[in-house]
């Protein structure tokens, strides 16, 4: 074990269980909690999701996940974003014509993928920036499981000579695609690390072990 403490966000979405395995196996003492206190205290939050992204906020709102995560990320507590978990970080989604307000800690619109085939589903390839955190060690061929119809396809945030730019992982179906945000406490995969195999946990323990 690392030593480090992780708490899962349980919003009422997301692999809680799998997730849980994941993190253990990749060193973390983990606990699955919807207490503001608990998910303060912890060295790293992870925000699970998956469906719906106004359903996902719904349910985020309920347990005034959103606080939790903008108080995390002003005290530079590491956040973890996954799937639906991540889209969620951006300012709005849009879905069968319904937009919704994210917790926007990102700007961009999360928006049905550019594909001809839906949804994206499977293994599959990613290009992060060759000092990722996330990625670190991996081979150039490393595939991760996919599994949704909407994704960011756009970076909209301003550069600043005030701030280190995040680093951006980017995808391919039917066009490109974020698949991880790296920024500051904040990161994020759209590609789901608790079913990606050896790889999936060898970027859990990247993770883990930054925290």
């Amino acid at each position: 074990m690392s030593g480090k403490t992780v708490a899962i966000l349980d919003y009422g979405s997301g692999n809680l269980h799998s997730a849980e395995r994941a993190l253990v196996r990749a060193g973390a003492e983990v606990q699955v909690t919807s207490e503001a206190r608990v998910a303060l205290a912890t060295d790293g939050l992870v925000v699970p999701g998956v469906g719906a992204f106004a359903a996902c906020m719904e349910g985020l709102r309920a347990v005034r996940g959103e606080r939790i995560i903008g108080e995390r990320l002003a005290g530079g507590r590491p956040v973890l974003g996954i799937c639906v978990g991540m889209q969620i970080l951006f300012d709005r989604g849009v879905e069968h014509g319904i937009e919704a307000e994210g917790c926007g800690e990102w700007p961009g619109t999360v928006e049905q993928l550019s594909a001809p085939v839906l949804p994206h589903m499977g293994w599959n390839t990613v290009q992060p920036p060759a000092d990722s955190v996330l990625f670190a060690g991996m081979d150039a061929d490393t595939r991760f499981y996919f599994v949704h119809s909407y994704g960011v396809q756009r970076w909209e945030m301003e550069p600043s000579e005030l701030l280190t730019p995040p680093k951006l992982t980017w995808s391919e179906h039917g066009g490109p695609f974020l698949a991880a945000v790296e920024n500051g406490p904040l990161s994020a995969t759209q590609f789901h690390p608790e079913k990606s195999g050896d790889a999936g946990a060898a970027l859990l323990r990247n993770w883990v072990q930054s925290l």
